[in-house]
């Protein structure tokens, strides 16, 4: 990994590649350094192959540097070492994400998550809990309504959204972006006389609306940023392999040079940003070991939320319908294109594909990359890989190709995929059969969801979802497609050490392992110890990032 000294980057450069955030970011600050640290009385599971369980680990300058049993350990930290009792805690490696929406997880903690709203009473709830956190002369936005019941018809009205929150102004949408909802306030602000006017805006006088929207500001940016840190370390997640546009990246940068930065970035810009980056000589890794660029991302087709993700067959509920490509598909041959350029100046493409036709044809673009570039160690990652043919699964091992799947849509989707698919479903979430095929498994929570629920990022109820296949309530008896079960040492692996190499950073990441980084996991249970049926009520007791302690449970003495 190439690591720089000061500043990830430069704002100057990435001008015109993510955007120019608004401010300049303070200069930073030191920390106090830690001592070494001996944690002892726990159960380790290292991810190491060589040394899989321990004792004890000591810690010094934010990295490992030692891991064994006590006696080895204590003996190597010095006599005065700081010694740490985990009161029988299970340790691991910091759980990495492989893919999150950071800024919109904030923007949903601060404003108005409205995803499980369909109804007046609880639209007035959020609303105004909304409006006591947002500061003062803010905007209200997005909400995305209506994402639990995608059948319902429910909307809510512009004079209960006036009522609720007076002069501020709010431009709130459903959560498949088919409706919008203006209050009087936002209409004035956009020059729309209000006076009988239902506050549905589309086309022109949502352009307009959004026009008059302002960007929030750099101080809502970080309240916004410290609940979702406050979120992932409380869930034990200490990397994050994120979409990231500009502003977000200051946020990021500010808040690392402020020694507040609780979770390390794996930044993913959008995959039509690869000129752009390769001009100023941005390759894959640039940054450093708190914020680096790990990937591109790119989109093939839809999803299954709102049935536009794309099939080779139509739909069974819309029979006139096989999904929807995206605008990274257009015209003919841009996506490969995307892919092809990338990849030859070091970059690396992490693809988002849902439908079988789409995982299809995203298979044949990395085999047509692959040939025309030659061979190398280039990691190539399907986001999602959420419906399979089986004669594509075996490919992902052909082609050495990295599946980023998210269990926990698997335990969500299964309510409506079978009524969608039929017996495609099969092939969906087919995780057992993509290990088999020879992908790796990298595990990523989507946070905070896309089309139907508030996916947390909880590693526990991914390796729950992923282990049992079960909903959170217990079914079906036996799992959903139980022969695509995972084990919990597979999920763990995927969570760490998988996640770790598909963002080129195995050799800092991922383990328990003299010369490691620091980042440290202790859950209440061990997991391998655990009914499967109770993984999901195991609770993270404390989180380490670099050596030091980001999160400790409320009944644990830091």
């Amino acid at each position: 990994m190439n690591t720089l000294p000061g500043k990830l980057i430069s704002l100057g450069a990435l001008i015109g590649v993510l955007g120019a955030p608004s401010w300049e970011p303070a200069a930073a600050q030191q920390a106090d350094r830690p001592p070494t640290r001996v944690l002892v009385n726990g159960r380790i599971w290292t991810a190491d192959a060589a040394r899989p369980w321990a004792e004890a680990v000591a810690i010094r300058d934010g990295r490992i540097l030692a891991v064994g049993s006590e006696a080895e350990v204590l003996a190597a930290a010095g006599a005065d070492a700081d010694r740490q009792d985990l009161d029988g805690g299970f340790v691991v490696p910091g759980f990495i994400d492989g893919h999150t929406h950071f800024n919109r997880a904030g923007s949903l903690l601060l404003g108005a998550n409205l995803l499980d709203v369909a109804d007046d009473a609880s639209f007035r709830r959020r609303v105004s809990e909304a409006d006591d956190r947002l500061p003062p002369g803010s905007w209200m936005l997005r909400g995305d309504w209506g994402a639990y019941d995608l059948e319902s018809a429910w909307v809510p009205s512009r004079s209960e959204l006036d009522a609720l929150i007076g002069d501020r102004p709010a431009l709130l949408n459903k959560w498949d972006r088919s409706r919008y909802l203006a209050n009087a306030a936002a209409l004035r602000a956009a020059g729309i006389d209000p006076t009988g006017h239902s506050g549905v805006v589309a086309d022109a006088e949502l352009a307009r609306v959004r026009r008059a929207t302002p960007s929030p500001s750099f101080e809502q940016g970080l309240a916004e940023n410290r609940l979702a840190l406050g979120d992932l370390a409380r869930h034990g997640v200490t990397t994050i392999h994120d979409i990231t546009g500009a502003e977000q990246m200051g946020l990021f940068q500010y808040l690392r040079d402020h020694d507040s930065l609780t979770v390390r970035v794996c930044a993913r810009p959008t995959l039509d940003k690869w000129e752009e980056l390769a001009d100023v000589g941005i390759r894959n890794n640039f940054g450093d070991e708190w914020i680096n660029i790990c990937g591109l991302k790119g989109f093939v087709d839809g999803i299954m939320g709102n049935s536009s993700a794309m099939f080779r067959e139509p739909y069974d509920h819309t029979p006139d319908s096989r999904g929807q490509w995206r605008t990274m598909m257009s015209p003919a041959g841009n996506m490969e294109r995307l892919i092809l350029s990338a990849d030859s100046t070091g970059l690396t493409p992490n693809i988002h594909a849902i439908g079988d036709l789409a995982v299809d044809t995203l298979l044949d673009m990395f085999e047509t990359v692959i040939a025309i570039n030659g061979p190398r160690d280039r990691r190539f990652r399907m986001i999602h890989a959420q419906v399979v043919e089986a004669d594509d699964f075996s490919r992902f091992g052909e082609l050495g190709i990295i599946a980023e799947i998210n269990p926990f849509h698997a335990i969500d989707d299964m309510r409506w995929m079978e009524p969608r698919i039929g017996e495609r479903s099969v092939g969906a979430y087919a995780f057992r059969s993509l290990k088999d095929g020879g992908a790796l498994l990298v595990f990523g929570s989507d946070w905070p969801g896309t089309n139907a629920a508030w996916y947390p990022a909880d590693p526990m109820q991914m390796i729950y979802a992923a282990v049992t296949r079960k909903t959170l309530d217990g079914h079906p008896d036996g799992g959903w497609y139980p022969a695509q079960r995972l084990t919990v040492q597979e999920s763990l692996e995927a969570h760490t050490i998988n996640a770790a190499y598909a963002a080129f950073e195995e050799d800092v990441k991922g383990r328990i392992a003299p010369g490691y980084l620091a980042d440290l996991t202790v859950l209440s249970q061990d997991l391998f110890e655990v009914a499967s049926d109770d993984i999901k009520d195991v609770t993270v007791l404390r989180t380490m990032v670099g050596g030091r302690w980001v999160y400790v449970a409320r009944t644990l003495t830091p």
